[in-house]
């Protein structure tokens, strides 16, 4: 009698896994904008109504702004708070990498070719970046509080994988007309959800690519 105990434990535990597992729902994304055409770096999120905690191998992941042909890759990087990012500097000039917003302001003073930077971003928010040297350059670090994000790529899609229940599903653009560079509703995800879409207004960024 005495090993019935621990068998039902791993059971139970088991059973209790399985079930977690199974509340586990696909969500399909679709971001437009106003003319019907998919919109990339769209970072898209679901927040649970009762959070959710970040997974420490979620933050351990390796995140990289690199700057290469005179313009940070990519321009959009969505992270979890708590997250390091890698700035290597991969052209033949130099860079000064800085950020002023509240966030997580910055700076990493002019380094070359082959070199890298690092740092980490505890706080959710946007962060813009800069180079000090080239005016042209400009990206955004979006840090969520949530382990359920995605960022679009040309295809304006994503597909989280996401609790079952309620919670808030939200779009951040840098580029999109609306406070907080924010579109956001409230919804219940089921075992089968159909196609979220979104149709956002977003402003044109002429590219920069290659100018010095």
């Amino acid at each position: 009698m005495k090993y019935v105990f621990p068998v039902l434990a791993v059971l139970l535990f088991a059973s209790a896994a399985a079930a977690t597992a199974a509340t586990a729902a696909d969500l399909a994304v679709t971001v437009n904008n106003a003319s019907g055409r998919p919109v990339a770096f769209a970072v898209v999120t679901w927040t649970p109504a009762g959070g959710a905690a970040i997974p420490a191998a979620e933050k351990g992941r390796a995140f990289v702004m690199a700057q290469k042909n005179v313009q940070f890759s990519p321009y959009v990087l969505a992270v979890p708070a708590g997250a390091t990012v890698a700035f290597p500097n991969m052209d033949r000039v130099n860079h000064h990498v800085y950020s002023f917003s509240p966030a997580q302001p910055f700076q990493f003073p002019l380094y070359g070719k082959g070199k890298s930077r690092t740092m980490k971003f505890d706080h959710p928010g946007t962060v813009a970046l800069g180079c000090n040297i080239h005016d042209s350059m400009s990206a955004y670090i979006r840090v969520v509080d949530t382990p359920y994000y995605a960022t679009t790529g040309a295809d304006g899609r994503v597909t989280l994988s996401v609790p079952e229940g309620a919670g808030s599903l939200a779009v951040w653009h840098p580029n999109q007309e609306t406070p907080e560079r924010q579109t956001a509703k409230n919804m219940t995800v089921g075992k089968a959800n159909a196609v979220q879409t979104f149709s956002i207004k977003v402003r044109q960024v002429a590219p920069t690519a290659g100018q010095y």
